[in-house]
């Protein structure tokens, strides 16, 4: 069975309790609307923000139960295998007892399974397909679609796709408060789960990569979004307002800069997490940009890398998503299989980071 969102906390806490010595549990300060307070765990042995960190994402999308799972999944096992000595393995993926020890005493793994607490909730009560969060909807609009802010919409990178894309883009959002599903919200981070996720780059600036886990495609994301990658013209970027009538298409030879490196160590990441999906039971991940699913603003992920590129003072974040599964709510059989599948790209991960990213 999924869990819901009180045991979701609830097994944050009591792996806190079993393994104090590895693990931490941090209270994001913004409740959410319907007045819920979210918690992530932090495992690592040393003290905090002390060695380089990795931000893992869940729930962020109502109706995707398996993140939320999966994640918790991940940190159950993870400890387990520290405290028992022992290597982890799913399927053919399999990491040594000396692979789980690097992870848990030379990162932190912050671990946030349910970013959208009140989605989850009403998705799981009343409405399954709910994919937005639960933000009261505006004064003059009744209809129940009217109610909620796609989170993944709502980061400040891009948000105003109005503004900041050429017409003909297709970029999938809206500024429509009724939009079933991708309204960006009343304003870039208005949202307190959004604000939650910022909370916790800004306060733990050792974070270099970060996953957010949804479903389904399957597909492994890696930056940008917003337009086509190009490593040739570095003022060509989402801070040019030059860019802002054409940016999206297609094809245009105008797109987004990523630096050579940054492209070639999160490709490489990006195929390490598809390989060890592989060896769960031989289900394959392809590995591309965001843009290639569809155009996109305001998501985790771009914002997450974005950071830097807006302020150097800022540490860099390679930012990924996990499209895990090819169905929102399946069958929990299929869903324990599909959690494994997350449990290993991400450990496979943590275990490279960084070593790939270094060099």
């Amino acid at each position: 069975m999924y869990l819901n969102v009180a045991e979701i906390q609830s097994a944050i806490t009591s792996l806190n309790a079993v393994h104090p010595e590895a693990t931490e549990v941090i209270t994001a300060p913004h409740p959410t609307h319907e007045g819920r307070t979210t918690a992530l765990l932090r495992i690592g042995t040393r003290p905090a923000d002390e060695v380089p960190g990795i931000l893992v994402l869940g729930g962020v999308h109502a109706r995707e139960w398996v993140p939320p799972d999966a994640l918790v999944s991940l940190a159950a096992d993870l400890l387990e295998a520290h405290e028992s000595a022992t290597g982890l393995g799913y399927g053919s993926s399999y990491f040594t007892a000396p692979q789980v020890r690097h992870v848990v005493e030379n990162l932190d793994l912050f671990v946030f399974p349910c970013v959208n607490p009140d989605g989850r909730a009403f998705s799981q009560t009343t409405s399954a397909m709910w994919r937005k969060n639960r933000r009261p909807a505006p004064a003059g609009h009744t209809g129940p679609s009217c109610v909620g802010v796609d989170l993944n919409r709502n980061f400040d990178f891009l948000w105003d796709h109005l503004a900041k894309f050429a017409p003909d883009a297709d970029v999938h959002t809206s500024d429509d408060p009724c939009d079933p599903q991708v309204y960006r919200g009343p304003a870039a981070a208005s949202e307190p789960e959004t604000r939650n996720v910022v909370w916790v780059l800004d306060n733990h600036p050792l974070i270099q990569w970060m996953v957010d886990v949804h479903s389904a495609v399957p597909v492994i994301l890696h930056s940008w979004g917003d337009d086509q990658n190009q490593s040739t013209t570095p003022t060509d970027d989402f801070r040019n307002p030059a860019l802002d009538a054409v940016r999206g298409r297609p094809n245009d030879g105008i797109g987004e800069f990523i630096p050579d490196w940054d492209l070639k160590t999160a490709v490489e990441l990006a195929e390490l997490m598809s390989d060890a999906v592989r060896g769960v039971r031989g289900v394959h991940y392809g590995v591309e940009p965001a843009y290639g699913l569809y155009p996109t603003s305001g998501t985790s992920d771009d914002y997450a890398y974005s950071r830097h590129f807006s302020n150097e003072a800022v540490p860099k974040v390679l930012g990924f998503t996990v499209e895990c599964g090819d169905s929102f709510q399946p069958v929990f059989s299929e869903a324990e299989q599909v959690i494994r599948e997350v449990s290993a790209a991400l450990l496979a991960l943590a275990v490279h980071a960084h070593e790939v990213t270094v060099g």
